[in-house]
């Protein structure tokens, strides 16, 4: 009872500066999603193209409670402290009881568990792992098809859990070999299966999913360098400095092909050692419980931290049986220093713009950090920043709007309709370019030809809010289109705009 206590007094040292963070990032979409700010949006959840119905539940529930960020993060970090009593019961089932306890308090405190904990947006992540874990407590306490219904109850909080069944099936391999789990573990399977065609199906008709078709990136390149990506991440179990939440992995063919190489030396000499949990079951379980996320299902973002978060739970294993017989003291020191580096990470989580000059100085050449830090720098900052991201994205339609948006902030229109037009030819498809190059028309008194290019917007989205209000503050009143979904806020802008 007492080491559960450290547990979680160790993880709220670590973690509970959440409290005190804004919204980031995609986190922001929460307050603006039209769906869940009404009281029917818990409905949305079971709709066939939401593919994270549990998780997006607990958004409505939390937005009818409350839409200040502390509680989003409060929800957040009471998943992380129950998954982390779970994932200590897990271990000492499997595990020496010393070697449990290092493991369970790495699983809590450890750095690389920052951006699961703190970031809102990955609570389908947290939610995901928490049902695993139960899935595994029930699992290893011969509750096998309660096991199946918590581990059901995993996919509908996020689909990276499908590898689950996986690791059940490598530890009754590694153990028992009962022949009575067939049937159970063959049901995830079949679950699995299920799940990962439903979020195909479902990414594939959301546009800007960032998944799949609409990643950027081929299957085969994806899977070839996740072999890099999946070495950052073990480096960083090592040695978590370089944390960062938008993460830059080198796409160098041979890069690519020395990183799986060197993991299938990894798993060779993993799989001599993994009979009754040894080291060998415990990474060779964290690299299947990656393979949804690690493999061939190409994401626009290459490497994620929080990917790591259910994955830790083996690796934390390992340290923890490689570990324990060494001196208490140096174990507590070790401890204390993860625990130092989570707290100073989770400050940097607190601040925007320090969150993004970390991304920024850490991926000098990624350009998402850039444009990020630039919506919240005082203008002039903004231009001189998102000029050099230019440069590195000649051809991006994104970047130009930035830079618009940016100029706009600095009243400077003719070089914001400048960049909008040419938004509007690298993308001449977008509602949102054809209404941002009226902003900057407005901004030059040219009201008819502004007019014009709101209502050219709302043919190609006629229900883009921006270009009705806009449209409404010209003098000219559209009823909102059937099927639209505004805000209450948006709705409330719109009824008082003249």
């Amino acid at each position: 009872m007492r080491f559960r206590i450290l547990l979680l007094a160790a993880a709220l040292l670590a973690f509970g500066g959440a409290l005190w963070a804004p919204f980031q990032f995609e986190d922001h979409s929460l307050r603006s999603d039209p769906v869940l700010d009404s009281a029917g949006g818990w409905r949305h959840a079971f709709t066939a193209n939401q593919t994270r119905p549990l998780t997006y539940l607990t958004f409505w529930l939390n937005l009818r409670v409350s839409q200040e960020p502390w509680s989003f993060h409060l929800v957040n970090l009471l998943i992380h402290l129950a998954s982390v009593l779970l994932a200590h019961a897990v271990l000492r089932r499997l595990l020496p009881s010393r070697a449990a306890d290092l493991a369970a308090m790495l699983f809590a405190i450890h750095p690389l568990q920052t951006e699961a904990v703190v970031y809102v947006f990955a609570r389908a992540t947290l939610l995901a792992a928490l049902l695993c874990l139960l899935a595994l407590w029930l699992w290893l306490n011969d509750k096998r098809w309660p096991a199946v219904l918590a581990f059901a109850a995993a996919l509908l909080a996020k689909e990276e859990a499908a590898a689950f069944p996986l690791l059940l099936a490598l530890l009754e391999w590694s153990t028992q070999r009962r022949r009575v789990a067939v049937p159970p573990i063959l049901a995830m399977a079949a679950l699995s299966l299920a799940a990962g065609i439903r979020a195909m199906l479902a990414v594939a008709s959301i546009r800007g999913s960032g998944a799949a078709a609409q990643a950027g990136i081929t299957s085969f390149d994806y899977f070839s360098y996740q072999g890099v990506a999946i070495l950052r991440y073990l480096w960083l179990v090592l040695a978590p400095l370089g944390l960062t939440i938008d993460a830059e992995v080198r796409t160098a063919p041979l890069a690519a092909s020395l990183a799986w190489g060197a993991i299938a030396v990894v798993i060779m000499l993993s799989w001599r050692t993994a009979r009754n949990a040894g080291p060998g079951f415990w990474i060779l379980g964290g690299f299947l419980l990656l393979i949804p996320s690690s493999s061939i299902f190409p994401a626009a973002d290459l490497a994620a931290d929080r990917r790591m978060y259910l994955p830790m739970l083996c690796f934390a294993a390992l340290f923890g049986l490689v570990l324990q017989q060494a001196n208490w003291r140096l174990l507590a020191g070790y401890c204390a220093v993860l625990a130092a580096l989570s707290f100073a990470q989770t400050r940097v989580w607190q601040s925007p713009q320090a969150l993004w000059m970390e991304a920024s100085r850490l991926a000098p050449e990624k350009i998402r950090p850039k444009r990020q830090l630039a919506r919240i720098l005082p203008p002039l900052q903004s231009v001189e920043l998102l000029e050099g991201a230019r440069s590195l994205a000649m051809d991006d339609p994104d970047v130009a709007t930035d830079l618009g948006l940016s100029y706009l902030r600095a009243q400077k229109a003719d070089l914001a309709l400048a960049e909008f037009g040419r938004a509007l030819a690298l993308a001449p498809a977008s509602a949102t370019a054809m209404h941002n190059r009226g902003l900057a028309l407005l901004m030059l008194d040219q009201r008819d030809a502004a007019r014009g290019d709101f209502e050219r917007a709302l043919l190609l989205d006629p229900c883009l809010f921006d270009a009705h209000l806009n449209l409404k503050r010209l003098g000219v009143t559209r009823p909102k289109p059937a099927g639209c979904l505004w805000t209450r806020a948006q709705d409330d802008a719109f009824a008082s705009a003249r």
